[in-house]
């Protein structure tokens, strides 16, 4: 309870120094003082917390032997709901403000809030090269579990805290999708409890249509009890390759290059301004050169976007070897580039050195902690976006970018995209190369507006087949998601089995009326 009570009394203080430099200007340019003062301990407690608990379980319940044991506790659940009078839809009993999702939704507060307490590897198959886990598994604990192994996932998105669920039932992405394609494609099985409460396992063989229809459907299909991913042999070090390049039309043209090149195990791009980026490109490998070793993951170490930009200014290309973990974690300590809007002194040595090991702070307690009065005013000074375009678009998608909102860096991350039956696939028969553009941070455009400028980049999008990742705002309108999304198989499987008074279309849960 204490913490609660802190923070009221550090944004009870942080409005009365409001009043005297101006609300906007505080709560937006000087939320660092909140932050340092309880977010970043108390970010360290939850990890503690959350650490303990997810180790009482495992030893308490023996995850393997009790999962089909919770999984019949949710199945019993959706019953009651059925013997209720299905009088409201159902959803995830997971508070809305522990997911990495911008917004809190308010269908939590109205909707039958069922419990799922699923979040550990249920087995590692080195033989079949798949790992079971549960939907709550993070990123961070997957990986801390497969490396000592031997083993990895071929797509790690960044962030510690997401979850496998988040990234089946929404998206995710990494450097190496331009081979694997998105954290969906490497999945070879899920397991649902449907609206009827039955249990479910689909693959591309066995109930092949709910297998495709689920990624991007948003819990609104069934909820997810388990799922089956492949693995790949792990290495020691990631070989990376930083290559600066100047002008737009260049850098989109060496950045398709690369992402071509198979023999490229990541390719990632940071776009500076306009005509300026740098390209990076890594190989696995268990050799590293001595003296070329990076830990760029340590917590006294530059943040990752400031040491690649460091190439850019000396204009010079360099390589180095990462310890694999540190690279697949590299933007999680800045939260990409996030915390520099929000702690702007956090990439200094002494404050890296003194408090870098309580960074980042989580963003499940900022999103809590943020307040109205906050909320709204980073929506209109703030921008989170991640657009998924084909790669032939990149060159008019950055220079639409840079008219409607100027933020800088812009995250590239290539992915291929098979034809695939589901929401997203290419236009013509054959997969595709896309990109991921991701905007993240404090535009610099002078008439930029929150809900106007977001709709000319939804408006582009649509126009070249491109597609928004779902936890980012959407101003479109039912009609126009729907003329971004192919929703013929999910709409079949909704009627199918039996959704439409079970849980809200996806567009509902996503829409910017659907949050706050």
């Amino acid at each position: 309870m204490w913490p609660l009570l802190s923070s009221g009394a550090a944004l009870l203080l942080l409005l009365l120094w409001a009043r005297r430099r101006g609300l906007a200007y505080v709560l937006v340019h000087h939320r660092w003082v909140f932050v340092c003062l309880f977010l970043l301990p108390l970010s360290v407690l939850f990890d503690v917390y959350y650490q303990l608990r997810a180790w009482a379980v495992r030893r308490l319940h023996s995850a393997p032997r009790q999962h089909h044991q919770r999984v019949r506790r949710i199945q019993q659940q959706v019953r009651e709901w059925k013997e209720e009078g299905q009088k409201t839809y159902m959803c995830t009993g997971r508070p809305g403000w522990l997911t990495v999702s911008l917004r809190v939704g308010k269908y939590k507060k109205t909707h039958k809030n069922i419990s799922i307490s699923l979040m550990d590897v249920l087995d590692v198959d080195t033989e079949r090269k798949v790992v079971c886990v549960e939907p709550l598994v993070t990123m961070g604990q997957l990986t801390a579990h497969l490396n000592p192994m031997g083993w990895t996932i071929p797509v790690v998105p960044e962030l510690d805290d997401l979850t496998v669920g988040g990234l089946i039932m929404g998206t995710g992405i990494e450097s190496s999708s331009h081979i694997y394609g998105l954290f969906q494609h490497t999945c070879t099985a899920y397991e649902l409890v449907l609206a009827d409460g039955s249990h479910v396992r689909c693959t591309p063989e066995e109930n092949s249509d709910l297998f495709y229809a689920v990624p991007w459907s948003c819990g609104t299909l069934g909820f997810l009890v388990a799922a089956e991913i492949k693995i790949i042999p792990a290495k020691k070090y990631v070989k990376l390759h930083y290559e600066p390049v100047r002008g737009l039309k260049a850098i989109c043209r060496r950045f398709l290059e690369e992402s071509e090149n198979r023999d490229n195990h990541f390719v990632e791009g940071l776009v500076y301004s306009l005509e300026e980026a740098v390209i990076m490109t890594g190989v696995m490998t268990d050799e590293a050169v001595q003296g070329k070793i990076n830990r760029i993951g340590n917590y006294y170490k530059p943040w990752f976007f400031k040491h690649v930009e460091n190439y850019l200014k000396a204009d010079k290309m360099g390589t180095e070897y990462i310890p694999a973990r540190h690279y697949y974690h590299r933007h999680t300590r800045s939260i990409f580039w996030e915390l520099q809007d929000i702690i702007p002194f956090g990439n200094n040595p002494v404050f890296r050195y003194l408090f870098g090991w309580m960074v980042p702070p989580k963003i499940s307690l900022l999103k809590l902690t943020q307040g109205e009065a906050i909320r709204k005013l980073y929506e209109q000074h703030h921008v989170v976006q991640d657009m998924m375009i084909p790669m032939k678009s990149l060159v008019k998608c950055i220079e639409t970018f840079h008219s409607d909102i100027k933020v800088y860096p812009l995250w590239l991350c290539p992915f291929i995209l098979p034809n695939n039956p589901g929401m997203i696939h290419p236009k013509g028969d054959e997969m595709e190369l896309y990109v991921d553009v991701g905007a993240y941070g404090e535009p610099k455009t002078k008439h930029f507006e929150a809900m106007a400028s977001t709709r000319q980049i939804e408006k582009f999008v649509r126009h070249v087949h491109g597609f928004q990742m779902l936890y980012a705002d959407c101003y479109m309108t039912r009609e126009e998601f729907w003329e971004m999304f192919d929703g013929s198989l999910y709409h079949r499987l909704r009627k199918q089995l039996q959704c439409t008074d079970a849980f809200p279309e996806v567009y509902d849960k996503i829409c910017k009326a659907a949050r706050h």
